[in-house]
């Protein structure tokens, strides 16, 4: 399973369109993201999208 996030401006227009995979973060909780680049107005924008399960992180082990 995947993430489809569509970015949109304020007039409804696409700007972009990120697949975001399943991911394990360093924390340990799970979840989606991902990441690009885009155009808008002329200027160029890093996009970083991150989806995370509350609650999925794992406990410490002790």
């Amino acid at each position: 399973m995947f993430i489809i996030a569509e970015l949109k401006n304020d007039k409804g227009e696409l700007v972009t369109v990120l697949t975001c995979p399943p991911k394990e973060f360093k924390t340990g909780s799970r979840g989606f993201y991902a990441n690009g680049k885009t155009e808008i107005e002329g200027k160029r924008y890093q996009v970083q999208v991150q989806i995370v399960e509350i609650g999925s992180k794992k406990p410490v082990e002790e």
